[in-house]
């Protein structure tokens, strides 16, 4: 949805909603379990494979050391998430795993058959093993240099087995940690805002789809409604420290921005909205300590700054033209936007100080910038293609900007993930709009959302 569509919703739904003092309270979200402590540690290399080319990994199915069915269905699906994880960031090679079935799992971690792996072509391989414990399941995981036979990391998890990829994703943000120098993402999740539920309103006597936020692992696994409203929930976007999600709402029957605690306890309005100061898309700052969101206030859109208390309020811009879509730099000195103070909307930005007003596109029409995280200066944004959009990188180093996306279905809203190598995106590539991921290059296009219509999307640390 562009931004001038999206005024639009948002100036006729906001005198509709009066049905929020229906709302039901929301009840603390559950909350993700924990990652694994961390029991042993032990690096001594890297795998490395013939000059030029990258390692060649297998991930088979770890052993599960119990008999019972939990802990064989948790050891399957920890060595198949692991491979996907891997696969992710495209470091090595996965070796497939439908070539594994001549290799015979073994009993014990001490058992494994490197011959056999070499055989098959493999730098390295991942082996790991599930136990029962008393008060659940200790994971163990070896990545072994096939040609030596030696253990490049061995370490053991512990922790319940209710959540059997959390181990897969730790070993595999650990194994990109200790082997490449790499943040992964594995442990990373997806907040975006969906109708999926079909919970339906009456505006002006025409239906209108009820949206609320939900979050998922990186990879569209663990999908979980967070807000339970009958209003527009949408524009969710993550606290740096992952302990809140901000985004705005119609709960009140106008828009404002609601600050949403994961741990429990009451939400907060740091924007301090109402019928007449409305409110819109909320973006962190890099501290967390201050929210740029888009306000009405003043009469025309303009781009407002305000402490995560609600204190501070401050206008950083000043035009007639409609100023919206914040996002921080790294640096949390200044604020990209969409202003469409020369006609057709494009990209700006200014300091935080309200100084160095600069213009960085000049394409027919832009919206919903999303500055890169370091050690990338980057901002990608959706850019008009045709009947659609298209999602662009703008490189501050070059002063130019590149296709991310391959003109199929409109591209919006990018949202970097937190090492900068991905983007996620709402596309209407598959018939409805859904979310995706791609890599920065372009390639490595991923579905994550299939069920609803699902948008805004925002990557958490």
């Amino acid at each position: 949805m562009t931004y001038m569509r999206l005024l639009a919703v948002m100036f006729s739904v906001a005198a509709a909603v009066a049905l929020a003092a229906q709302t039901p309270p929301q009840p603390p979200p559950e909350q993700p379990p924990p990652a694994p402590p961390q029991q042993q540690s032990a690096i001594s290399t890297r795998i490395t494979s013939s000059p030029g080319m990258q390692p060649r990994i297998a991930v088979p199915d770890f052993i599960a050391l119990s008999s019972d069915g939990e802990t064989a269905a948790a050891a399957k699906t920890v060595g198949r998430v692991l491979w996907d994880d891997l696969a992710f960031e495209r470091e090595f090679y996965l070796i497939a795993r439908d070539t594994y079935q001549s290799i015979p799992q073994p009993a014990s971690l001490e058992q494994v058959a490197l011959d056999r792996w070499k055989e098959l072509g493999a730098d390295g391989v991942v082996v790991g093993s599930v136990r029962k414990t008393a008060t659940g399941v200790a994971v163990q995981v070896r990545l072994l240099d096939v040609s030596s036979g030696a253990s490049v990391m061995a370490k053991e998890y512990t922790g319940s087995i209710a959540n059997p990829r959390l181990y897969a994703h730790t070993i595999s943000d650990e194994i990109h940690q200790t082997q490449v120098a790499l943040r992964g993402v594995a442990r990373t999740k997806l907040a975006f805002s969906s109708n999926r539920d079909g919970e339906r309103t009456t505006n002006s006597g025409s239906p209108r789809d009820i949206s609320n936020i939900y979050t998922a692992d990186y990879d569209g696994a663990n999908e979980r409604r967070l807000t339970i409203t009958r209003a527009l929930d949408i524009a969710p976007v993550w606290a740096p420290d992952r302990t809140a999600i901000a985004y705005m709402s119609y709960r009140t029957g106008y828009p404002d921005i609601i600050v949403h605690p994961l741990a429990g306890g009451r939400y907060t309005t740091p924007a301090r909205g109402t019928a007449d100061a409305r409110n819109y898309l909320p973006a962190w700052s890099p501290d967390g300590t201050r929210l740029a969101f888009m306000s009405s206030r003043d009469g025309d859109p303009e781009i407002y700054v305000v402490n995560r208390d609600g204190s501070g309020l401050r206008r950083l811009t000043s035009h007639p033209a409609n100023d919206v879509t914040p996002t921080w730099s790294p640096t949390g000195t200044q604020i990209a936007f969409t202003s469409d103070r020369t006609g057709n909307p494009q990209i700006y930005i200014i300091n935080v100080d309200g100084t160095g007003l600069e213009k960085i596109t000049s394409e027919s029409h832009c919206d919903r910038p999303t500055w890169s995280p370091a050690p990338w200066n980057e901002i990608a944004y959706s850019s008009r293609a045709g009947a659609g959009n298209n999602i662009r990188i703008f490189d501050f180093a070059t002063r130019s900007s590149k296709p991310v996306t391959d003109g199929i279905g409109n591209n919006e809203s990018p949202a970097f993930a937190p090492n900068g190598r991905h983007l996620a995106f709402v596309s209407s590539r598959a018939g409805k709009d859904q979310i995706f991921t791609i890599a920065r290059d372009g390639k490595d296009l991923r579905q994550i959302t299939r069920t609803g219509a699902n948008k805004y999307p925002n990557w958490s640390q």
